[in-house]
């Protein structure tokens, strides 16, 4: 299979390399997640800082806490663990709890809030970062981090899905090949590896698209994507309306996330697609066997509010990016990463 590196850019190579991640602080993620707290329920709201430790098992610490199942705690998405994050967290009250009593490694409780429903998947709008390129090649290529800040900041980058959604090694595309083998998964695992082969899929949809050079323009047959929400509409035709449209990233092309239904786009977009799928028949096949309804993801991410700042032997990325686009995927437009 293909690792990130594998996938065409589509801003040029890496302009240097840089280590990230040297320390916690290196990597931070705020998450964006607007509630009106009602004030009142049976729902704790923790906005929680955490460093050096995921999302699972922080979820699994508060469970523990408060003496409830683990299906009683929410957050809005998976944060990354080698990193200081902040995220809110809800936990079902059955009881007192005195939360100045917990203590976890790394965790912090920054603030509460009472609601009365649970926090759900995918409620969070982005996320905010804050991420240190180390290096000493920075100061020899600022003319260069500069116009490629600058053609991100306009244009955008390919919407690929980063190297962590399959896994050390491509683990979770093995995984997934198994399932369709036969093997009996949890339903956790089940999930993994099913959104690691839509992904795998798509980002190889993505390759094509940018190799041809038209991942950030609207085809005839096209799934559009209104920018800021899961609504798409076909395009029939091509007229200056739409071009304008896509150009002002108002709309962007999408690509399929396969499964059963899968195109569902039209003409020559359609065909690349089909091509694609083709080439991973058994991972395709397996996708519409195991019922996963085929949607779509814009092919194109906008980064907002980019800003750099240079300190000696580091480049400070800030920048902020709606659910679902990685971080990891906007560096690699920049440089090449080592850990």
């Amino acid at each position: 299979m293909h690792d990130i590196s594998g996938w065409a850019r589509a801003h040029g190579p890496g302009l240097f390399t840089a280590s990230i991640r040297v320390h916690p602080s290196d990597f931070v993620v705020i998450e964006s997640c607007a509630i009106e707290f009602s004030g009142d329920g049976e729902h704790d709201y923790l906005w929680i800082e955490k460093t050096g430790a995921n999302t699972h098992w922080v979820a699994e610490c508060l469970a523990k806490h408060s003496g409830i199942p683990l299906r009683d705690v929410g957050y809005a998405g998976l944060k990354d663990r080698h990193a200081v994050t902040r995220q809110w967290f809800s936990v079902r009250r059955t009881g007192s709890v005195d939360w100045d009593a917990f203590t976890a490694d790394g965790v912090v409780i920054l603030e509460r809030q009472v609601h009365r429903r649970k926090l759900r998947r995918g409620a969070h709008s982005g996320n905010t970062f804050r991420i240190a390129l180390r290096s000493d090649d920075i100061d020899a290529n600022l003319e260069g981090i500069r116009n490629r800040i600058a053609a991100i900041d306009q244009g955008g980058i390919p919407n690929y899905f980063g190297e962590q959604r399959f896994g050390r090694d491509g683990g979770n595309i093995a995984l997934c090949r198994q399932l369709f083998a036969g093997r009996k998964l949890s339903r956790h695992k089940r999930g993994i590896a099913l959104s690691a082969a839509r992904s795998f899929i798509f980002n190889d949809i993505l390759d094509a698209r940018v190799r041809q050079g038209s991942w950030n323009t609207i085809l005839r047959g096209e799934l559009a994507n209104l920018d800021g929400s899961a609504s798409v509409f076909v395009v029939k035709e091509v007229d200056d309306e739409l071009v304008a449209r896509c150009s002002a990233h108002d709309i962007h092309p999408s690509g399929s996330l396969w499964g059963a239904g899968a195109p569902q786009s039209a003409g020559e977009v359609a065909q690349l697609e089909g091509e694609i799928a083709e080439e991973h028949a058994e991972i395709a096949a397996g996708l519409v066997k195991a019922k996963v309804d085929a949607s779509s993801r814009p092919l194109r991410l906008r980064v907002r509010d980019l800003q750099w700042t240079v300190e000696e032997g580091v480049c400070w990325l800030e920048f902020s990016l709606r659910k679902g686009g990685y971080a990891t995927v906007v560096l690699r437009e920049i440089v090449d990463v080592t850990r």
